[in-house]
């Protein structure tokens, strides 16, 4: 569908795109004495499920692999007999508007003929050690929010630090501090796909560490105090761009620290600081379908926008990824012409938060404004829709989480970033042909600087 076409399609359907299925912020409201209790999560979120019983109680989550669990593959899937509920469609799009997104229910209209989101019973499977349920149970007394300059937050560890939110900068910096263990290695691609189906896969190997998640001091958090994440990368495929690699030091507080960014290019051999990285750039290999702000659909300083919370919904949301996760599937039966395999992918009934951000006066963005929905039980943000300069709908995009039940972890398997001026999409975090990912308990902060950089790429 052409750009043209797209945008009329949206015009005609603001009736129905804009209407706001929002639940009022009043409700149950936790103190930090509560959390882990009968009402609330050790996370902040509602234990109960809703009143009609499709969302349901919290339990604990995913407590232990399960029987059939081969750790040289990924994530046996814990849940293979449920079957589809009901399935969404642009037919019975306005049956279940309550429960969509403006950019779900944009997509579903975009693609009328191919596009659905078969639904399934919800399953709360989100978990985490103990040790990082006593460390927000912590940060919940403690946490103090930093406003001046580019924000920050003192006096928290481990995962988020406002389990109680009252903000919507808060919830941002839930996601950008959810746990997300100490140390991963991962192999996975992405890939940009055209409005005519083609795409080129672009191999890298990751390495990250989390000097924030850890639980006691160590020379890594003792050298970098400030530090979210380091993260540095190698591209394998395509020929073409095999041997380049990357480095990122991402700050918690970048006025105390900014980013700090590195590239190494095989043309130069040799590493080059990048002056800026961040923002409304175009995120790398990515054909400019999203910037580098939108890693993991949000991340680095929210200074740039003024963060409304909007309330509570009901949502549907991909969760429990493993079947598009699986070891069975390659990403060629993934990747469909207009959008991923909707066949592979699982959506459930969850509750979200709703955050908004506006570009604030004299900010420089592409996006005027941005919605996050993020799940309750794990503060990842599972959709966003991102508006252009203009404040029509742009890109919707969507993480689609599971339990890495072996930590236990919940993250995104796959992220998908749908462009529908431009009818095409990209996906983030293919790995499926791949080794699982490797979480490590501890990390040198020698194995993250420049020089370490180029001794990764060789």
């Amino acid at each position: 569908m052409n750009r043209s076409r797209i945008t009329i399609l949206l015009v005609a359907l603001c009736p129905l795109v804009c209407w706001s299925g929002v639940a009022s912020a009043e409700g149950p409201t936790a103190t930090p004495e509560q959390l882990g209790g009968p009402l609330f999560t050790p996370l902040g979120a509602e234990r109960a499920g809703n009143a009609d019983g499709s969302i349901p109680a919290w339990d604990g989550g995913i407590t232990e692999p399960p029987p059939d669990y081969d750790p040289g593959r990924h994530e046996t899937d814990p849940f293979p007999d449920d079957p589809v509920l009901y399935t969404v469609t642009a037919e019975n799009i306005e049956q279940y508007a309550p429960r969509l997104s403006e950019g779900q229910t944009a997509l579903l209209m975009a693609y009328p003929d191919t596009w659905r989101m078969p639904v399934y019973r919800s399953r709360r499977s989100a978990s985490y050690p103990d040790w990082v349920y006593q460390a927000v149970r912590q940060n919940a007394d403690h946490a103090e929010l930093i406003t001046e300059g580019k924000g920050g937050i003192r006096n928290a560890r481990v995962s988020s630090p406002f389990p109680i939110p009252k903000t919507g900068v808060e919830l941002i910096w839930n996601h950008n501090l959810r746990w997300r263990g100490i140390r991963v290695q991962k192999s996975l691609a992405q890939a940009a796909v055209t409005q005519k189906g083609r795409y080129t896969l672009v191999l890298q190997e990751a390495d990250i560490g989390f000097p924030y998640g850890v639980e006691e001091s160590t020379p890594f958090t003792r050298k970098y105090p400030n530090l979210m994440l380091a993260l540095k990368t190698r591209t394998i495929e395509p020929a073409f761009l095999a041997g380049d690699g990357g480095l990122v030091i991402e700050p918690i507080d970048q006025t105390l620290s900014p980013r700090k960014s590195w590239i190494y290019r095989r043309s130069f051999k040799r590493v080059l600081r990048r002056p800026t990285f961040g923002y409304g750039m175009p995120g790398g290999n990515t054909d400019g379908l999203r910037t580098v702000d939108q890693f993991e659909l949000y991340n680095g300083s929210p200074d740039m926008f003024e963060w409304t919370l909007l309330g509570k919904q009901e949502l549907l949301i991909p969760y429990n990824s493993y079947r598009i996760h699986s070891s069975d599937v390659s990403p060629r039966d993934i990747l469909q012409t207009s959008h991923v395999n909707p066949d592979l992918v699982r959506f459930e009934l969850h509750r979200v938060w709703v955050v908004e951000g506006r570009l604030r006066d004299g900010m420089r963005h592409i996006y005027s404004r941005r919605v996050f929905y993020i799940d309750e039980d794990s503060w990842q943000i599972a959709a966003s829709d991102s508006y252009d300069l203009e404040g029509n709908l742009w890109r919707t995009s969507m993480a689609m989480g599971l339990n890495y039940y072996t930590v236990p972890v919940h993250l995104s398997t796959v992220e998908v970033f749908q462009d529908l001026k431009e009818a095409r999409y990209l996906v983030d975090g293919l790995d499926n042909k791949r080794a699982p990912y490797r979480f490590l308990v501890s990390a040198d902060p020698r194995e993250f600087s420049p020089n370490a950089l180029a001794y990764f790429v060789r």
